[in-house]
């Protein structure tokens, strides 16, 4: 399992965002975690890991920055740090967690809030829209796609114009505003901080392998499960399209097939209104997502590179997912 390290210059500076940078190292795109790797400016020396790239990736065309060998090395620790995020890897470090802070018997009680179960990164800007601004709604990003929250520029516009209060990174995930061990941990912390509602997702680009259960999509079911075991109220967003070349993800996914064969306890399907319903699909809750282009005006809206435009059942059945949580809130 080698790691493809390659020594080079930063030679421009693209943007700079709370906890990511995107740059050129040698005129290669190239992204950067400061809060990993430290600050970057332009000429530093670097090594950086360039084998997604290399080998043409779909979600990784680009290079991310491994070590800053100019103003990167002997960085402190984050103070009172003690539980490692990707612990005995090259890039382990310390990072304080939401369950350090709190004793446990000053979680917040999830019952009856609703949780929004996603299998694509692509599901949260709809599903988010849906329920709206006026809720105070948390991020709780799951390993299954890329791990740091920082990378996507649609939970920064969420959060930016106001769908999304809080970020929450929990496991290998990183960057979020709170650190949790665990998904049920993540959602406890949420209602300790006072949040209406929740929006599981993994990262973009989820990892996928054509197979029945090897996707990252499962997290769906993780968030499921944590959700209905505390007492809280779980939508799954549906992932469904008429508009993707692959058999198995046309109509109904068979993501959601998947995450559905892994959820214990009963858990409501939000459907949109319009689209017929796939025989022998129970739980399923019918919503009226015909508003659902307006709400999501201004929103980033994109699946596969598909717009609102070439795959709309796909971001209606994300919307009716965020709507029926709406209708949830106590």
């Amino acid at each position: 399992m080698p790691v493809t390290l390659r020594r080079g210059a930063v030679t421009a500076i693209a943007e700079r965002h709370d906890g990511l940078v995107r740059l050129e190292v040698d005129g290669r795109p190239c992204v950067a975690y400061p809060e990993l790797t430290g600050p970057v400016a332009l000429g530093d020396e670097v090594l950086v890991n360039v084998q997604a790239l290399e080998l043409g990736l779909g979600t990784g065309g680009f290079d991310v920055l491994y070590a800053n060998l100019t103003r990167g090395l002997d960085l402190p620790p984050e103070e009172g740090a003690h539980v490692m995020k990707l612990p005995y890897t090259p890039l382990q470090h310390a990072v304080v967690h939401a369950e350090e802070r709190a004793p446990e018997d000053a979680a917040g009680d999830v019952s009856g809030t609703p949780v929004v179960c996603c299998s694509l990164h692509s599901q949260v800007a709809p599903a988010c829209a849906g329920l709206g601004r006026e809720l105070a709604v948390a991020y709780v990003q799951l390993p299954g796609g890329s791990l740091p929250v920082p990378l996507s520029d649609a939970v920064r516009t969420l959060l930016h114009e106001g769908y999304v209060r809080t970020t929450v990174a929990v496991g290998p995930c990183l960057g979020g505003e709170v650190a949790c061990v665990s998904p049920a941990s993540a959602l406890l912390e949420c209602a300790r901080a006072g949040m209406d509602a929740v929006v599981c997702a993994i990262g973009p680009g989820v990892v996928g392998t054509g197979s029945r259960f090897g996707h990252g999509g499962l997290a769906a079911a993780d968030a499921a499960n944590a959700a209905s075991a505390l007492g809280g109220s779980p939508v799954l967003a549906a992932r469904v399209s008429d508009a993707d070349a692959r058999d198995r993800h046309r109509g109904l996914s068979h993501h959601t097939l998947a995450v559905l064969e892994l959820i214990r306890e009963p858990v409501t399907i939000a459907w949109p209104d319009g689209l017929g319903l796939p025989e022998g699909l129970r739980e399923v809750e019918v919503v009226d997502a015909s508003d659902w282009r307006e709400a999501c005006s201004g929103l980033p809206l994109s699946h596969m590179g598909r717009g609102p435009d070439d795959d709309p059942w796909f971001f209606a059945a994300s919307f009716a997912a965020g709507a029926l949580a709406r209708t949830l809130v106590r």
